[in-house]
C-alpha cells in the first residue's frame, strides 16, 4: 500500500496511507457518473420499449446523435450564452462583494441598503426582464444586466456574513497592534471570508446563466436559450434536449472555474499564512 510521508511540528516524519484518499477521490467521481449513466440507461431502454415518439421524448443516443453531427450549431449558440453568462457573473461578484464591504464598515448603509436588497429579491425576476430590454434595448446589455440583477444577491449576503463572522479577538490583537483597517481587511476579515464569497460565487453562477437564458427567450437572435425556444416552437424535441445538454456542459464548465478559482485562493493564502 503506497503511503504519503508528512513532516510534524516536531521533525519527524509520518507516513499515511494514500488508499484513502484516492478512495474517496474516486467515490467523489464514481458515484455522480455511475448515478447518471444508470439513469440514461433506464432512460433509453423506456424510450425504446415503449416506443416514445422523438418529438415527446427523444432517446439518449438520438440527442448525441444530433449533438455529433450538428456540433457547429450547438457552438455557434453556446458562445454567445457562455460568454454573457460569464460577464454577468463576473459584474455580479464585484457588485456584490464592494456593496458587502459598504454593508459591513458602514451601520447606517447597512441600516439602508440592507432591507432595500430583501425587498428587490423578493420581487419575480422574471416580470421585470422585459423592462430590462425596454430599457437597455435587444442586445447583450440588456440579458448581461438582467444576468447581474438575478446573481449579485447571494454574493452580497454571503460575503457580508463572512466579513462580520470573524474571530473577535484576532481583531482585537490587529487594533492592539495599531494595524490599519485595509490591513486589517487584508490579512483577517477577506481571508476569513474566503469559504462564504465562494459559496455565495458558486450559487451566483447558476443564477448568472439563468438571467441569460431568460432574456434569450424573450428576445434574442442566437444563443442557447433561443435555440431552444425555436426548436420547441417546432416541435423539434430532439434539438431543444441537445441544446440543453450543451447548456449543461457549459454550465459545468464555468461552475469549474470557479471552483478552481476557489481552491487556488485557498493555496494562496493558506501559504501566504505559512
Amino acid at each position: 500500500m503506497a503511503n504519503a510521508t508528512i513532516a510534524t511540528e516536531t521533525g519527524t516524519s509520518l507516513k499515511v496511507p494514500t488508499a484513502g484518499v484516492a478512495g474517496r477521490s474516486l467515490r467523489t467521481i464514481g458515484l455522480p457518473l455511475g448515478l447518471a449513466l444508470v439513469v440514461l440507461t433506464i432512460w433509453q431502454v423506456a424510450v425504446t420499449v415503449a416506443d416514445v415518439p422523438a418529438v415527446i421524448l427523444p432517446s439518449p443516443i438520438a440527442i448525441l446523435r444530433y449533438i455529433v453531427l450538428r456540433w457547429d450549431i450547438l457552438m455557434m449558440h453556446a458562445i454567445p450564452t457562455t460568454l454573457e453568462s460569464a460577464a454577468g457573473f463576473v459584474l455580479a461578484t464585484v457588485l456584490g462583494i464592494v456593496l458587502a464591504v459598504i454593508i459591513t464598515y458602514s451601520t447606517l448603509a447597512r441600516d439602508a441598503l440592507y432591507p432595500n436588497l430583501v425587498f428587490f429579491q423578493l420581487i419575480p425576476k422574471i416580470a421585470l426582464a422585459p423592462l430590462f430590454i425596454i430599457w437597455l434595448g435587444v442586445g447583450s446589455q440588456s440579458r448581461v444586466a438582467f444576468s447581474v440583477f438575478i446573481a449579485f444577491f447571494p454574493i452580497v449576503i454571503a460575503t457580508a456574513a463572512g466579513f462580520m463572522n470573524v474571530d473577535r479577538n484576532m481583531l482585537r490583537l490587529c487594533r492592539s497592534l495599531t494595524a490599519s483597517e485595509w490591513q486589517v481587511f487584508t490579512t483577517i476579515r477577506f481571508p476569513s471570508a474566503l469559504p462564504y464569497i465562494f459559496s455565495g460565487m458558486k450559487i451566483a453562477m447558476t443564477l448568472a446563466i439563468i438571467g441569460v437564458i431568460i432574456g434569450e427567450f424573450i428576445t434574442a437572435q442566437a444563443g442557447l436559450g433561443y435555440l431552444i425556444i425555436f426548436a420547441t416552437a417546432r416541435a423539434d424535441t430532439e434539438v431543444s434536449m441537445a441544446a440543453i445538454v450543451v447548456l449543461c456542459v457549459a454550465g459545468l464548465l464555468l461552475y469549474g472555474l470557479v471552483a478552481a478559482g476557489e481552491w487556488f485562493a485557498n493555496r494562496v493564502y493558506s501559504t501566504e499564512a505559512m
